[in-house]
């Protein structure tokens, strides 16, 4: 094997290092009291990709994810990194994400065209490894260390795209939040963490589909709990 090759096979999210067994990722609080007792670590796992499986758009998804995208905005002494949304349904109210205590000016919406942001057309040989220009994008966020968190929305994804965000979420030491829809449920995927979202009434409960160092279970009434506390 070529020192390029060893070099390569190294990089791969998928190999063991006996050197990293002892060191166990880090994990951020949810905010919801039942869902971190049900997480290993007691909360999101840091620097990799987490899927959430969507019924609909609008089910409390952003809901879910606001105490952790306020404490990534918070952490370190250094400049604050943005919070990059990639292609999301709906643009972000800035009333709204301040009020819910995030900084709207660390926020970076970007509506992907493969032509415009790729630069090439999908028979160059140049085309980037995902030709989803929402994947390469939210790639390239979660690399750059410039993005605490990257948060993208698409609906195919094949697992050798979804290794490519995971890996530049560690490289990164960035979090990958990608939404897709619930009929990807059952297709393979090497995220950390994979949840679909259920609304039932005006409570979300949330399914853990895959969970590494953890087991699959159902965490009822979710944000129903948080709103019972006042949160």
């Amino acid at each position: 094997m070529t020192s390029a090759g060893l070099d390569e096979l190294l990089r791969h999210p998928s190999l063991w290092r006996a050197s990293s067994a002892g060191n166990a990722p880090g994990t951020l609080p949810t905010g919801f009291r039942r869902l971190d007792e049900r997480l290993p670590g007691g909360g999101w796992p840091l620097d990799t990709l987490i899927e959430l499986l969507l019924p609909a758009h609008g089910v409390g998804e952003i809901n879910l994810l606001v105490p952790v995208l306020r404490a990534l905005g918070q952490q370190g002494a250094g400049p604050r990194r943005w919070i990059a949304w990639l292609c999301p349904p709906h643009l972000p109210y800035a009333p709204a994400l301040a009020s819910a205590g995030l900084d709207p000016a660390t926020m970076l919406v970007v509506q992907p065209r493969a032509r415009s942001l790729l630069g090439t057309t999908p028979s160059s040989k140049s085309t980037p490894p995902s030709s989803d220009p929402t994947l390469w994008a939210m790639e390239q966020a979660l690399r750059s260390r410039a993005c605490a968190a990257a948060l993208g929305w698409v609906d195919a994804a094949d697992g050798h795209a979804l290794r490519r965000l995971k890996l530049a979420a560690e490289e990164g030491g960035s979090l990958g939040f990608l939404f897709r829809p619930l009929h990807r449920a059952d297709e393979p995927s090497p995220a950390t963490l994979r949840l679909s979202l259920e609304p039932r009434g005006r409570m979300l409960d949330v399914q853990v589909l895959k969970c590494q160092g953890g087991r699959p279970g159902r965490v009822e009434a979710v944000l129903g709990e948080r709103m019972a506390d006042g949160g």
